[in-house]
């Protein structure tokens, strides 16, 4: 492949890649959506999120993990209750790395 077909096809890719995220969101711009979808699409990020979350957290390596010896369960319920008391993303973040470098490193 040389220079020019690689940078079309990349070109072409992202043209691709923008109209399939910009569809939607151009024909819902217009349209009024039903106020019980509109109410159950809130809560699609947490949802997402949540399934990213989960299930490193209860089963990192693919095994379920829930005992005291699961590094990543308790760097993250240091992080959400970080998360629930200051509401303040980046010490969120700050403290779940910092609690799962120091568990590892005690050797939990």
């Amino acid at each position: 492949m040389s220079g020019l077909e690689f940078y079309l096809t990349l070109l072409g890719m992202a043209l691709i890649a923008f109209a399939l995220r910009y569809g939607p969101m151009a024909m819902l711009g217009r349209a009024h959506l039903p106020p019980g979808l509109q109410q159950a699409l809130r809560y699609v990020p947490a949802a997402t999120l949540a399934g990213l979350v989960f299930p490193a957290l209860l089963a990192p390596g693919g095994r379920w993990a829930l005992g005291p010896h699961n590094e990543h369960l308790l760097a993250g319920l240091a992080a959400a209750w970080v998360a629930w008391r200051y509401r303040n993303a980046l010490l969120t973040i700050l403290v779940g790395m910092g609690a799962l470098w120091l568990l590892r490193g005690m050797g939990l």
